[in-house]
């Protein structure tokens, strides 16, 4: 089955639509069971349970959080899709916005099977403790 850059582009848009629903069993719903998720070359996170456990935690420490999809590049079933997340860090009361990216193979059935992106976590991290 051949997948369209049409079809990746509404995916993208629902998954941008799930992550600021701020809801991490949402944002796992567009992984496969067995999906991968890595940030920064960490340690991967499998599965779709540990997806959402992982996104759970991370929106107690954005309760805020928006994320915006700057651009999607698509190819066959791969897709980059990049975003930029805005949020008050929940610890600090500090403001953040930090670009990203997210490399994607999907299945035939447009779920992500693997994820692996980045940001740059030293910007990250100074915007947690200074802000923006």
């Amino acid at each position: 089955m051949s997948i369209t850059p049409d079809e990746i582009r509404k995916v993208a848009e629902a998954y941008t639509e799930a992550w600021c629903s701020r809801s991490g069993e949402k944002v796992a719903s567009f992984y496969c069971e067995n999906a991968t998720s890595v940030i920064n070359k960490g340690d991967p996170t499998i599965g779709r349970s540990a997806i959402a456990e992982a996104m759970g935690a991370f929106f107690v420490e954005f309760p805020d959080l928006v994320l915006y999809m700057d651009d999607l590049r698509t190819g066959g079933n791969q897709a980059i899709y990049f975003w930029t997340l805005e949020g008050t860090n929940s610890e600090t009361g500090n403001s953040v916005r930090i670009p990203g990216w997210q490399n994607w193979v999907l299945s035939d059935d447009l779920l992500i099977m693997e994820a692996d992106g980045g940001y740059d976590a030293k910007e990250y991290e100074r915007q947690v403790q200074e802000g923006v």
